[in-house]
């Protein structure tokens, strides 16, 4: 009897334990499972994601530069759909082959991506011509559905590396942005696109729906109340003129370079042209030119490549009027100090060789007809001035990093390069520590190792024309939907350290440059241009044509670079272009008297000839 009731204690035990051990793994399944409780939800609610309107993109005047378009993707719940359905009508519709309409329907469903009881998309890019077409049968194929989305539409080709263009996202930023983005969604790929991305995005909005056990919508989940609205991007406005811009693109046509133009008192940019440039519109999503796009990163001249921000270039002669402020500055040189130039620079048994002009009397005279004599000896003199020449480089130095040089100015675009400014630990390496003022004097004509952007030079320009201050260059001005919202940088002054009397006997020189200097290709009657011409040294090569300016001399409301390269001699491209820049900018117009100067610019073909590309260092 003992035997039997002990046998039926454990019988009564174990079943208890069986009990216990249930009621835990359906508390685990209920209270802490994610899994089976997403999979109820699934069978019974959908949720849609709601795209937003991306960010349009406007110019300075409201000229409306990128829009959005409609574009569509074709859903699939792969256990809705009938498998006898009509393959044949469907891929008609569709514009796709059998054989495409098998791979994009099978997937791997071990993979966290994908569920048979879940949408995914089945066709992306999808044109509102297909849509429109499929949208009239789709009632014919249960388990497919439609979704909206949006491509990116311009309204010219200009400004490409400045605007960009969109992409899908790639694995990499799927797994670095995984709470911003999912399989498909589209991101900035270069440019404004991308540098603006946060802004220009929106916010998602959701969507949730009541599905009957067999996937048919039945009504809103909740009655919408757990839905949230999809907000647009903001807009962004643009301190680039599309007019200036069309201009500075025509006249780069056939031509590698760039030109930048800034508005000195705003650091607003008015135009940046890169040349060779691309239309994006081939980019567009859905509508993408594939052998465009293949032969635009296969081609030698780089379009993708944004020359004005990315591109480093020896400035060449422009870089005197910073050796001479700088000289001004520190007390080496005086306005009214001339040099005997002999028609080059002796040292050491050689001659630097320097071309044929007047008589240096004074400093003006030395900018106007740009003597690499005089400025040799002003560099050389600042590097010896402190006893030793590290010291005197890194107080030359000082002033170039306070400018940007060799540091980056910070713009709003991704791609921006700092440049190169060789500095003294740099000549400690490469020349040991004993180097002397001799060694590196190129540096002071604007050769040797120092390496500027476009945009660093006309950055200069606008320095100059401000007596000493600049503000950070940029490209967006503000946020046409949300004008209160604060830009994302600084637009404070930021000063050189030169006292404002130093600029004015440099902005002498350089009015004198154009009126009877260097360049007097940038002459324009009525209107008094300050500028320096500039023609960089190349050994691979025909030399690049350079220009620095700025208009009118005084209360100056635009500043220019121009390179242009393997084109000779500053005042052959660089200057004419700078000027028509100007001219455009400060009349609206260009005379009568100048439009043959309009018309060789845009027609010169300089493209042909083998170009050396800038250093990417």
């Amino acid at each position: 009897m003992d035997r039997f009731q002990g046998r039926h204690r454990h019988i009564i035990a174990f079943f208890i334990m069986i009990g216990v051990v249930m009621l835990i793994k359906a508390a685990h399944i209920q209270l802490f499972d994610s899994y089976y409780k997403q999979k109820a939800s699934n069978l019974t609610i959908e949720k849609k994601v709601i795209y937003p309107g991306r960010g349009l993109i406007l110019d300075r005047n409201k000229k409306l530069l990128v829009f959005n378009e409609p574009i569509y993707e074709i859903l699939m719940q792969y256990n809705l759909v009938n498998k006898k359905m009509d393959t044949s009508k469907f891929c008609k519709l569709l514009s796709i082959t059998k054989d495409e309409f098998i791979q994009y329907s099978t997937k791997d469903w071990k993979d966290v991506r994908y569920s048979k009881f879940i949408p995914y998309v089945f066709l992306r890019k999808v044109s509102p011509a297909i849509y429109s077409r499929f949208q009239e049968s789709i009632h014919e194929f249960p388990g497919f559905s439609i979704q909206a989305g949006i491509t990116r539409g311009y309204e010219s080709s200009i400004a490409a590396n400045i605007l960009g263009y969109i992409k899908e996202v790639d694995n990499n930023q799927l797994l670095s942005q995984a709470n911003q983005y999912k399989v498909g969604d589209y991101i900035g790929a270069i440019g404004l696109e991308k540098q603006y991305e946060t802004y220009l995005k929106g916010i998602n909005g959701t969507e949730f729906r009541l599905k009957d056990n067999l996937g048919r919508f039945v009504g809103p989940y909740k009655e919408g109340s757990v839905d949230s609205t999809a907000i647009a991007g903001k807009d962004l406005e643009l301190s680039i003129d599309a007019e200036l811009q069309q201009l500075g693109e025509e006249l780069m046509a056939n031509k590698i370079g760039s030109i930048v133009a800034i508005e000195p008192s705003s650091g607003e940019i008015l135009a940046m042209v890169s040349a060779p440039s691309f239309d994006p519109n081939i980019m567009t999503i859905g509508k993408e030119d594939k052998q465009s796009i293949r032969a635009l990163f296969t081609d030698s001249s780089k379009p993708l490549f944004n020359r004005a921000v990315s591109a480093k270039y020896p400035p060449g002669s422009i870089f005197k009027a910073l050796v001479a402020l700088i000289g001004l500055q520190e007390k080496i040189i005086t306005p009214d100090r001339g040099y005997p130039c002999r028609g080059a620079y002796y040292i050491g048994g050689q001659a630097r060789k320097c071309h044929r002009h007047p008589g240096i009397g004074d400093l003006p005279t030395a900018i106007a007809w740009s003597c690499n004599s005089y400025f040799f000896q002003t560099y050389r003199e600042i590097i010896d001035h402190y006893g030793r020449p590290q010291l005197g480089l890194d107080v030359f130095n000082k002033y170039l990093h306070t400018l940007g040089l060799g540091v980056g100015l910070g713009i709003d675009l991704p791609t921006e390069t700092r440049g190169f400014v060789p500095t003294s630990s740099y000549y400690n390496k490469k020349k040991g520590e004993r180097w002397k003022s001799p060694w590196i004097m190129s540096n002071g004509i604007g050769q040797g190792e120092l390496q500027l952007t476009t945009l660093q030079m006309a950055n200069i320009g606008a320095m100059i024309a401000n007596n000493g201050w600049f503000i950070r260059p940029h490209l967006v001005k503000g946020f046409a939907n949300d004008p209160k919202m604060p830009l994302p940088f600084s637009t404070d002054k930021i000063p050189m350290g030169i006292e404002p009397m130093h600029f004015i006997p440099i902005k002498e020189g350089m009015e004198q440059v154009v009126s009877h200097g260097t360049a007097r290709s940038a002459y324009i009657a009525d209107i008094a241009v300050c500028g320096k011409t500039g023609t960089a040294q190349n050994t691979h090569g025909k030399d690049h044509s350079v220009f620095l300016g700025f208009a009118p001399k005084n209360n100056p409301t635009i500043a220019v670079a121009v390179y242009v390269e393997n084109a000779g001699w500053g005042a052959d491209f660089a200057a004419p272009i700078a000027s028509l820049i100007m001219e455009k900018w400060i009349r609206k117009s260009i005379s009568p008297a100048r439009q043959s100067w309009e018309k060789k610019m845009k027609e010169k073909r300089l493209i042909n000839r083998v170009p050396t590309s800038a250093s990417t260092r």
